[in-house]
């Protein structure tokens, strides 16, 4: 599943269930022996085929039933209705076909018609090993299910078929890339595109700190000819996150900032709606998704796309948390906007901030790693080798559409505001992994203040972890450093895998 299921509110008679709280994610298994791990504060139940996990609000549920032999996903996922929920009738809104692993033959995702007075998201994934169906399905309220989703993430990617053991690459040493795996790569990265109807892609590849490939797949837009290349530049959306902690890793450096500073002391009007939270705000906390304040993005989408950098500021003065600190991953673009506004200030405190902030980005990121095509000047972005964006239209065919929605991201750009290339991001990557070195090899910022951005923080999922505008997850045994990005018409992704780090 892309972003999780869909969940409704489970009601179920307490004489029926025995519930158990626990402190701490535990492992378990269902009847049939499908291994999963129950989130901490979450009650899990078990009854007759299902096995049931209830939020600790109470209105958020998610379900693993044992739905064992069926004839096809659609058929396995009203199974484990009718053991679940026999009153509930849903409509099939969606199918769609997900890729195998983890020891799964087969993962279908099916989403169900909710009416939007019901503010409920409603889901199931089925998952067949063999003859064998097992049946997640998520039902309950939509804001827990938001605030909720590191938890959903946990149970839903801890779910292993009976007896399967994971692989792992750990020790291992990985494959050179080869003119031959490269190409391997390139022609992975050219089918997909092409059965995805993604018009063009951009991608680099790094081998042990050298770039050994870059350049692009396909066209900048639909009907042209003009290819895309290592230069065509692209909306990173979130991927700006990390270059802007990078600026305050500079900033540390400099001894303008400690990570264990209070956001107060560095920039006094600095308010959140409570001010518990204000108070215990630190550096460190600005782009850690963990302070308990929700994404509230439809408060920048829908607000004025002229406003000012100190809209952040004026926005987070009226946000108030829906978690305790620290307790949640909650991911706030407006946190990490004002992050970045941070930095600037601390860099140019005698400039209007938003100013400051691209100039202390200019100056201390993106001139220094030579990324001469990387900029937040949308007229400068959105000229000469740029790629279009591109969606879907109502009958399901690709189109160019407009550029006008993403602008709504300018005013909180340190979220998410960047143009890049995959050249620039190449060279980006390159200094991620020397920690610290630029591709000339001299030094811009310490080893300590950037891994510190890596540092795991919040559990976002099984094995992964957010840091500072930067995941961390073992995959297979091995830690992979990724963020990625996306806005309309534009999706950016970044990977360090063990020591080296790839950005297609």
């Amino acid at each position: 599943m892309k972003s999780m299921l869909a969940l409704a509110l489970l009601s179920l008679p307490a004489a029926l269930l025995a519930q158990a709280p626990v402190a701490t994610d535990t492992p378990g298994k269902t009847p049939s022996g499908v291994a999963y791990t129950q989130p901490k504060d979450w009650t899990t139940t078990t009854r007759g085929a299902a096995t049931i996990f209830v939020a600790p609000e109470a209105n958020l549920s998610i379900a693993v039933i044992d739905a064992r032999n069926a004839s096809g996903a659609q058929a396995a996922a009203a199974k484990a209705w009718s053991l679940y929920k026999p009153d509930v009738a849903r409509k099939v809104r969606l199918v769609t076909s997900g890729t195998p692993g983890e020891g799964w033959d087969e993962r279908v995702n099916i989403d169900y018609e909710t009416s939007p007075n019901e503010r409920a998201v409603v889901g199931a994934l089925a998952l067949r090993k063999g003859d064998s169906w097992t049946v997640m399905i998520a039902d309950g309220a939509e804001a827990t299910f938001g605030k909720r989703s590191a938890a959903a993430s946990i149970i839903q990617q801890s779910l292993r078929p009976a007896g399967y053991e994971r692989e792992s690459f750990a020790g291992k040493s990985p494959h050179r890339l080869t003119p031959d795996r490269i190409q391997a790569l390139r022609d992975f990265v050219t089918e997909s595109a092409r059965a995805l109807e993604v018009p063009g892609v951009g991608i680099a590849f790094i081998d042990q700190g050298k770039v050994v490939w870059q350049g692009g797949v396909g066209v900048r837009e639909l009907g042209s000819t003009q290819p895309v290349t290592e230069d065509t530049k692209f909306m990173i959306a979130s991927n700006t996150k990390g270059m802007s902690t990078l600026l305050l890793s500079v900033l540390a450096d400099e001894g303008k900032l400690r990570w264990d500073q209070p956001i107060t002391q560095l920039y006094p009007s600095f308010r959140l709606g409570s001010d518990a939270t204000t108070q215990s705000t630190l550096v460190r906390h600005l782009v850690c998704a963990c302070t308990g304040l929700p994404r509230k993005d439809y408060a920048f989408i829908l607000a004025d796309s002229g406003a000012p950098a100190t809209d952040t500021f004026r926005q987070l003065g009226t946000t108030q948390p829906t978690s305790g600190f620290g307790e949640l991953f909650q991911y706030n673009n407006l946190m990490a906007s004002a992050a970045g506004y941070l930095g600037g200030a601390l860099a140019y405190p005698k400039l209007e901030i938003g100013a400051a902030f691209d100039k202390a980005m200019e100056t201390r990121i993106f001139e220094p790693l030579g990324m001469r095509n990387t900029t937040f000047d949308f007229e400068e972005g959105a000229r000469g080798n740029w790629a279009r964006p591109h969606g879907l239209d109502v009958d399901g065919r690709m189109m160019v559409i407009p550029n006008g929605f993403n602008y709504t991201v300018y005013p909180h750009r340190p979220a998410g505001g960047a143009w890049s290339t995959a050249a620039d991001m190449a060279r980006y990557a390159q200094l991620e992994i020397s920690k610290g070195l630029t591709p000339d090899g001299k030094r811009l910022v310490s080893e300590a203040n950037l891994v510190e951005r890596r540092k795991r923080g919040v559990p976002v999922g099984e094995d992964s972890w957010y840091g500072m505008g930067l995941f961390e997850r073992v995959a297979w045994g091995v830690p992979v450093v990724t963020h990625g990005g996306t806005l309309l018409g534009y999706h950016s992704r970044s990977r360090k895998l063990g020591g080296e780090l790839s950005q297609p």
